[in-house]
């Protein structure tokens, strides 16, 4: 059974679902307001966040766009974008699917889903930015849900633009 149900505050994996389902869909809103500093607030201050391509994820090769050890790197990548990475506004919309519960073991959550970031750029039609999976490790505390661990893998064989906002 991969489902290891140690939880006490989730009665069954269907509530649990629903439960990263609402953290997964604040995330993206987050990110898609453009309230880039209250991103690092979702992950733990140890946490782990990478971006890296399904070729590199598959092979075991740990090399991404984005590589960020703690919750200080994700605050500095915000102090970037705002204050020293000069680049074309653009607005982003992260749709999240597939939500699945992978394992639970006592306060930690293994969970998977399924996104696409559409990216639209003041003078182009909106495109597909980027698509691909999170496989996330999640750490249940006293304020709620938070990520100790996101890979952000994405299937595109090129990425088209920079990778600028977080996925």
């Amino acid at each position: 059974d991969v489902y290891k149900r140690q939880l006490t505050d989730y009665s069954d994996v269907s509530s649990l679902r629903a439960r990263l389902r609402d953290f997964y869909d604040d995330y993206a809103f987050c990110l898609d307001e453009n309230r880039l500093e209250e991103w690092p607030e979702f992950f733990t201050e140890d946490c782990h966040y990478r971006v890296l391509s399904r070729e590199n994820h598959d092979a075991g090769l740990p090399l991404g766009l984005i590589y960020c050890m703690n919750k200080n790197m994700l605050r500095d990548r915000v102090t970037a974008l705002r204050e020293t990475t000069m680049f074309e506004p653009r607005s982003l919309r992260h749709f999240v699917s597939g939500v699945r519960v992978m394992e639970v073991q006592g306060d930690h959550i293994v969970a998977q889903a399924n996104f696409a970031v559409m990216e639209s750029l003041s003078d182009r039609e909106p495109t597909l930015n980027m698509v691909g999976r999170y496989l996330d490790v999640l750490r249940v505390g006293p304020e709620g849900l938070a990520f100790t661990r996101r890979d952000c893998v994405y299937d595109n064989y090129r990425v088209r633009t920079s990778l600028i906002v977080p996925l």
